[in-house]
Formats: structure tokens, sequence, C-alpha cells
């Protein structure tokens, strides 16, 4: 254990975790019809075989109609995974720590803000370093995202080492990390630019600068793949995608106040490259039916986060929707896209919530620092996000199945919260649509009724 974690806060005491939460009658539907002359036996042995031969044919079309959902399994190895990122062969799992608003400035030297008067002596940025190196233990995270506002400039003596400190417990751990930057990262001694680039040249970071030979606004647009299971299939093809953009700082439009937003050009970037990687997927061996699912973290959010209430979210939302005052059309693009399931941000400290619209879950991580302005008892977080992939019968490996998120705090038992399903492929690689949900309950309509009729 560094010094640096010792000297910190080892989590506020809060509450105690919380705990962990015959056959019907044979029968026919409807009444007995009434009685009638019973049919020669010749003619009644021809209408049950015809009967039977209709019903055999309609379950044939319902087995037909699942196999072609559950095909897709091919044969070959292609495509690659981005900085070695790939699923876990115990479980069939990618974790994602989501790090938002650290706020980090000059370590111990750098006050808290907003915790409650018991809290406050001695309470530095070095009680978030001690929360990052409690939940890295606790998650072991595949991949940790830092969602901007890294730092805070203004407060930071020297930028480049405030960063370095920062994210030193995920170097420390040796995890892989990528980061994008907020609106306040370059307020000190690097400009935006500067930020990004020594973001990109630090230990063990994915981090990237932005896409090669592309003509694009900001610093951060990249995006990174996650390979399958090693010596299964799907080994080197990309299974899940993860998109990092930009968001801006604050408009450089005069007649535009307030905060920046993703402009056309990373739109563009963003589009070709899903469009890419779904032929990737689809048309490459071994190929795949269904979109590739993907996940995309930036940091100021979009105004179609201001979407939700309490009746249609999961989580709190304790303050206003920070957005640009302009509508750049990003959310759009990912709905046309197709591939995002859930875009990841920060900002706004006191919102944590989850909730979907147009088949997209929009998040909020809630505040992670101390230097970070928050709210006195209330916990700091961090968002977890587990994608779990499908397991055959076979016991091999294929694509997503399911991605589910919850949240960290940072209280005596470093309390779990809000865990959910943020998206469901279904069985077997198929998204389960409302037609298939018909045919499978109409076929178990039809066994009922053949039984019947061979009671007659």
């Amino acid at each position: 254990m560094s010094s640096v974690e010792e000297s910190g806060s080892r989590g506020w005491p809060g509450p105690p975790a919380p705990q962990p939460p015959p056959d019907p009658p044979a029968g026919c539907p409807g009444p007995p019809a009434p009685p009638r002359a019973p049919a020669p036996a010749p003619e009644l042995r021809a209408r049950t075989l015809g009967m039977a031969a209709r019903h055999g044919l309609f379950l044939l079309l319902v087995v037909a109609a699942a196999a072609v959902a559950y095909a897709g399994k091919g044969k070959g190895h292609d495509g690659g995974a981005s900085g070695g990122l790939r699923f876990r062969r115990e479980g069939g799992t990618f974790k994602v720590l989501q790090v938002a608003d650290m706020h980090y400035a000059d370590g111990r030297r750098t006050p808290c803000k907003d915790v409650l008067p018991a809290q406050d002596r001695g309470c530095s940025d070095l009680n978030t370093t001690a929360f990052l190196y409690r939940v890295l233990r606790a998650e072991d995270p595949d991949l940790v995202v830092f969602t901007g506002d890294n730092i805070y400039g203004a407060d930071s003596t020297d930028a480049a080492k405030s960063m370095d400190a920062a994210i030193a417990p995920a170097i420390a751990m040796r995890l892989p990390w990528a980061a994008v930057i907020g609106n306040h990262d370059q307020e000190g001694t690097l400009s935006r630019d500067g930020v990004m680039r020594h973001l990109v040249g630090m230990k063990n970071t994915l981090s990237r600068f932005n896409p090669e030979g592309v003509e694009i606004d900001g610093y951060g647009n990249y995006n990174l793949e996650v390979g399958g299971v090693e010596g299964t299939l799907l080994a080197n093809k990309s299974v899940l995608n993860l998109y990092f953009l930009d968001s801006g700082d604050y408009s450089t439009v005069p007649s535009i106040p307030g905060y920046g937003w993703i402009k056309a050009s990373q739109q563009a970037w963003f589009k070709k490259t899903s469009a890419s990687l779904q032929k990737n997927y689809t048309n490459e061996h071994p190929r795949q039916k269904d979109r590739t699912p993907a996940l995309a973290y930036f940091h100021i959010p979009l105004p179609e986060f201001g979407s939700f209430t309490a009746s249609n979210m999961t989580g709190v939302r304790q303050e206003g929707i920070s957005s640009a005052s302009i509508n750049s059309g990003f959310y759009t693009t990912m709905v046309e896209a197709g591939d995002v399931k859930a875009a990841f941000i920060g900002h706004d400290h006191l919102n944590d919530f989850c909730g979907k619209l147009t088949g997209i879950q929009l998040c909020y991580a809630g505040g992670f620092g101390y230097h970070a302005y928050g709210k006195a008892g209330w916990s700091r977080r961090a968002r977890v996000v587990s994608v779990q992939l499908e397991k055959m019968e076979g016991g091999e490996w294929q694509g997503v199945k399911s991605i589910k998120t919850w949240k960290r705090l940072d209280d005596q038992h470093l309390t779990t919260i809000d865990s959910e399903v943020l998206w469901n492929r279904g069985s077997n690689g198929k998204e389960l649509d409302l037609f298939m949900f018909m045919m499978l309950i109409l076929a178990y309509i039809n066994i009922l009724l053949s039984n019947c009729i061979g009671t007659v």
C-alpha cells in the first residue's frame, strides 16, 4: 500500500449495507361440444391424420423460425481487440468502472467541498485517492474510464502532476484505463490539447489523441474494441465496442452561450466508424447476424438527458441538466447507427440516474471527487458496468447477452445500489421481438388443441 493511499480516508461511516432480498388439472379449453353421431372409423382416422399433419406443419414452421434465430455460428478468426481488451474466460464478463469528476488538484493541500462537519477536518484530494483504491480492489474492473474533469485546473499548481496523482491508483494496480476530458481539465497549466497529449503518454493508458488522418474537432475522440474469450471462435473479433468523444468545454460561437457540444465532424467520424465495425462483425468470419453492442463515454450531457422523471429512471436527479444550449443531434446520430446501447457521462455531480429513451440508456455516474461540489451526507460514488456473454449449450462463449450496471458508494461498507439491466439481447444471440413471442404462444396453444383433438 502506498503512502498516498494510507494517508487518505477509508470512506465515511454510513448506514449498514442492505441485506439481499401442483400441475394444473388436465383438460381442454372451452365447454364440451354438443353430442353428435360418431363418424365412421376410417373417416375419423383420416380426419385425425389430416389435422395432425397440419399441426405438425405449423410446429415445423415454428421450429424453423427458432432455428433461424439461433443461427450464425461460423468458423475462422478475423478482426481484433484494442489494447488486448477481451472478455474473461471465467464467467464470460467484461467490467468497466466509470470515474466521473474527480476535480483533483494539489493532493493533501486541496480541501474537500460539501462534506459533513465531522468529515471536514483533514479531508483533501487524498480522500478521492483512497476511494479510488477501495473501489478498484472491490470491483477488479477490466477497464477504468475517467469521464472528464479529472483535475480541476484552476486550483492545480501543476496540471501534469495533478493528472498523474489523480490516475495513480489505476496505474499502481496495473489496470488498463481510458479517459476523456471535461470542461475544467484545461483551466490550469496545460491547454486542452496539452491535457490530452499528457493522458495519451501515461502508463497503462488506452487513451488516444484522435483518429489518424481525420479532420475532427476536439481532443480524445477514439474507439476501443473488446475481443471475445481467448480460445473461442470470437477471440479475435470485437464483440463489444467502446466510443470515447470530446464533448467540449464552452461554446466558441459568440451567439451561443453555455457549454460545448459534440460537433458535426465528430459525428461523421462516429457514423463511419460504427458502420465499419458493424460491417466487419456481420460480414467477416465468423459472421454474426446482429449488431455488435456498443457503449459511449463523454463528459457533458446531451439535451435528451432531460427527458426523464422519477417514474421512468433509476437513480436521482438533484440538479438541472447542464447540457449545451443547442442540440447538435448526436443522440439522433446514435439512434440511427443502432449499436450504442448506453451512453455514460458526468458533469452534473448530483445526478446519478439512468433512463431509457428510444432504445438507448442515458446514464450519469454521480460525482466521485471530494474537491468537486457535492451534497453533504450524500456519498461520493462510481458507476460499474458489467457486460455478459452468451454461453451456448456446448460451453462456448458467444456474443454479448446482457449489459448490467450498479453504483458503489464511498461509505463504510462501499455499498452497492441501483443494480439494473440496461440491455438484454434475449436467447442465443437474437433479440426476442414480439413476433417470436407470439409464435411461441401460438405453438403452445396448438399443442393444447392437438391434445384435445386426440381425446375425441
